[in-house]
């Protein structure tokens, strides 16, 4: 104890969150957390404050709080606006804005359709491919430029009714981007067809899970997911949007050209008559 009562200086925080991302790196490896090289002085730190702790067979693990400390490590680490206690519950990623240059922060745990590409099926693929989710995410961002998201609240940056000659609400009031996203909304809907449409828009704009869907609609179990699938290959397909690339074959490429009505073409092999 140093003057006043008061305990003497403490280890570094940043070696103690050093030790404890070691010990977890080395758990999610499936290795043990004990045969880590970490100092005993470390470890009686870690466990005064309740981030590590030994199982009922004597092994070290890493509890529920540690895992919650790197999380707000990592989440303050990346920066944002978001606060690091609410930020380590959500799974943040970047994606590319409409604009170049420009990115956007989403939430992914928020969306069903990042859990379907994250899960594997049987045969070991994504139960959503990466062009199917890259489909869904197109149109549910088209749907948030749109402004057709529900409001909780009212909107105060909407004008006044009345002013500038116009009606509040009105066409009028919408900007460019407004109009652009609903059309192109509206043109990836009626490509996937009315019977794929209320679905897509259910999962991948509103956010509602499978179950919820087959549940209101009287479905089977498990069958949102296959029409969820057929629904998304007919959306990437409006988008371009493809796995992979292929070719027109091993065929050989045909070949086009303009010639004279009095000239002719000899092919590979061939002798042009003199």
């Amino acid at each position: 104890m140093s003057r006043a009562g008061r305990p003497g200086p403490k280890r570094p925080v940043s070696a103690m969150d050093r030790a404890l991302a070691r010990l977890d790196a080395a758990e999610k490896a499936g290795r043990d957390a004990g045969n880590v090289a970490v100092e005993r002085s470390l470890l009686d730190a870690l466990a005064a404050e309740d981030l590590v702790a030994y199982d009922g067979k004597g092994r070290l693990a890493v509890t529920s709080a540690g895992r919650a400390r790197l999380a707000r490590r990592a989440a303050g680490a990346s920066g944002g606006e978001i606060d690091r206690f609410r930020r380590q519950h959500l799974m943040i990623a970047q994606r590319a804005g409409d604009r170049e240059g420009q990115g956007v922060v989403v939430n992914e745990a928020e969306s069903p359709l990042a859990w379907l590409a994250r899960r594997k099926g049987r045969d070991g693929q994504p139960m959503v491919s990466p062009a199917q989710f890259q489909a869904g995410e197109r149109l549910r961002s088209d749907f948030t430029f749109a402004q057709l998201t529900p409001r909780l609240t009212a909107d105060w940056t909407s004008p006044s009714a009345g002013s500038a000659g116009t009606a509040a609400g009105g066409p009028a009031a919408l900007a460019d981007t407004v109009i652009a996203a609903r059309q192109r909304l509206r043109h990836a809907l009626d490509a996937a067809g009315q019977e794929f449409a209320g679905l897509l828009v259910d999962v991948c704009c509103f956010l509602k899970g499978l179950e919820d869907v087959e549940r209101e609609r009287g479905w089977p179990s498990r069958s949102g997911k296959i029409v969820l699938q057929l629904g998304l290959d007919r959306l990437a397909r409006h988008y371009g949007l493809a796995d992979e690339i292929r070719g027109r074959g091993r065929g050989r490429a045909s070949m086009r050209a303009l010639l004279a009505p009095d000239s002719q073409c000899a092919s590979a092999g061939e002798v042009s008559p003199e």
